[in-house]
């Protein structure tokens, strides 16, 4: 059984926890996890911020924020409509 993980296999990320292992010692690996954990929560919680002062600005100044729903919808409603005349024709390749 043959897994990868980002194009990694399941060896590949086996050797490079030897190494990391080797490089650093086994006793700096938990910290070294949570560092990068509290790096990633830190970034997640940036982007969380970022996206809710986009929204409320956008709520603030009006903005319709819900457009590419509504073109999603359009372009749905015309696919339909565009499937049921086109239906009975049937194209010969």
């Amino acid at each position: 059984m043959n897994t990868t993980f980002l194009f990694i296999s399941g060896q590949e990320i086996f050797f490079i926890m030897i190494i990391v292992v080797m490089f650093f010692g086994a006793d700096k690996i938990p910290e070294i996890a949570r560092g990068l954990g509290k790096g990633m929560r830190q970034i997640k919680d940036a982007t969380n911020d970022i996206k809710n002062e986009i929204n409320e600005s956008a709520k603030n100044n009006t903005v319709n924020i819900d457009v590419p729903k509504s073109i999603n919808e359009n372009v749905t409603e015309v696919k339909d409509t565009i499937e049921e005349i086109t239906g009975p024709i049937k194209r010969n390749m």
